[in-house]
């Protein structure tokens, strides 16, 4: 994974951000220091989908762990993919988007309070797959099996067929006899699909392609089509395991944001603040929130994690990708100067009884701003001799202690732990006789 760099967040960003957003509040003035991206979940799959009116553009990245010859992956398209539609993406471009669009933490520091002009450094507030064994069979249509293989042909490393099938038993014994191990209960998952008249896209690596190249893991794939269906199959991808799956989908609209219509979305706790050990220990701390918040809501809810235009970003926790990028991670609607790419990320964990249905989207003019950010204010440790210090001390143990309340809450951390990691600040009181002079 390509780590991007930190970088400081100059005030003149508030500037910048009162003329892009005017009269919104959405302005910092701080660090980043982290962000939770997909390289927290063990079994996370990430998926970007570019849509305008009906034209969609997927791309699909391969967490598959095993030997490549046993790569087979079976996805249903709502319609017959030709050669033209079908391409080997760039995984950086998945990398960046996610980098882009990751959970944050950003920091600020207190000023000595006894300084000749004492600032509180305080930003303003604001706010679909199957996995497969494959055999290296040849694979033929069967017309008594009700099969037929609509299109056929090689992209980089991968043999795509596009198949159409009348039942599926009949398509269940195609790919077996064609060398492919189908899951234990595939087959009722499969005839859903053929009873929505959706073809099968299946994509396994053409091993004498992949023995050419250095390759140190399975391009993405991208597909293009048009349909009035904006939906993405997640199903399918349930049959490989029992266990939780997390899936991040990146969703990028010329208008606003991308919403779920079938399943209830919420946002993840945000513009929260933490105590400052949390700058080492972020990506435990995100996964120990995500983990209560999933819990909370019953584990039936996607998480919004970040909603935002993508020429912009404050605080960044990458930077903004370019026209180039955008037009590898699909974006064909794309003008030159014009800043109408908006993304919605969405992050779900879910098992075949919390998401029964597969994802069903629909674009919206909604262009409210939002990301997950979580905020660590370091007070001032040094010496504090000033009538203000005793005022400051008060103000900022109370600050401290609502982070500890804070983290105990999103978390279910023990109280107790968190306080005693906590660096208290501390001022030698003043003699009694000080204050009354002021």
């Amino acid at each position: 994974m390509i780590k991007f760099r930190r970088f400081l967040i100059v005030c003149v960003l508030i500037i910048v951000a009162i003329v892009i957003f005017p009269g919104s509040a959405w302005a910092f003035c701080g660090f980043y220091v982290a962000k939770a991206d997909a390289n927290l979940y063990n079994q996370a799959s990430q998926v970007i989908l570019a849509r305008e009116g009906n034209r969609t553009v997927m791309t699909m990245a391969n967490d598959y762990q095993g030997a490549v010859k046993d790569f087979a992956l079976v996805v249903p398209v709502p319609v017959v993919l030709t050669e033209e539609q079908v391409w080997v993406g760039n995984p950086e471009i998945i990398e960046r988007i996610d980098a882009f669009s990751a959970p944050r933490l950003v920091e600020y520091f207190d000023e000595d309070p006894c300084s000749e002009s004492p600032q509180m450094m305080r930003g303003t507030r604001g706010g679909a797959d199957m996995m497969l064994e494959a055999a290296p069979a040849a694979p033929q249509s069967d017309s008594s099996l009700g099969v037929t293989i609509e299109s056929q042909f090689t992209v980089g490393e991968y043999d795509i067929l596009i198949l159409s099938a009348k039942e599926s038993e009949g398509l269940e014994t195609w790919l077996i006899q064609n060398g492919y191990k189908i899951p234990q209960g595939a087959n009722q998952l499969l005839q859903a699909y053929i009873r929505q008249n959706m073809k099968f896209f299946v994509a396994k690596v053409n091993l004498a392609e992949f023995n050419q190249k250095v390759f140190q893991s399975l391009s993405p794939l991208v597909i293009a089509y048009e349909s009035p269906r904006f939906m993405l199959p997640i199903r399918l991808g349930m049959v490989n395991s029992q266990d939780e799956q997390d899936l991040m989908v990146y969703l990028l609209s010329n208008k606003g944001a991308t919403e779920l219509v079938n399943y209830r979305t919420v946002k993840v706790p945000s513009d929260v603040e933490v105590p400052e050990f949390i700058k080492e220990e972020f990506v435990g701390f995100y996964t120990s929130m995500f983990q209560k918040a999933y819990e909370r809501e019953q584990k039936k809810v996607a998480f919004l994690e970040y909603a935002w235009n993508m020429s912009s970003c404050d605080p960044c926790a990458a930077d903004p990708l370019s026209d180039e990028e955008l037009k590898e991670a699909g974006v064909f609607w794309l003008n030159p100067g014009q800043s109408n790419v908006f993304i919605s990320r969405l992050h779900l964990r879910y098992t075949r009884e919390t998401f029964p249905q597969d994802l069903a989207f629909q674009s919206t003019a909604n262009r409210q701003l939002f990301q997950g950010r979580y905020v660590i204010t370091h007070p001032y440790h040094g010496e504090m001799k000033c009538p203000a210090a005793e005022d400051y001390t008060k103000n900022a143990r109370e600050r401290q202690e609502r982070e500890v309340q804070n983290l105990a809450e999103l978390t279910n951390w023990k109280i107790e732990d968190i306080r005693r990691r906590v660096d208290f600040v501390q001022v030698e009181p003043q003699p009694w006789w000080r204050r009354l002079r002021g």
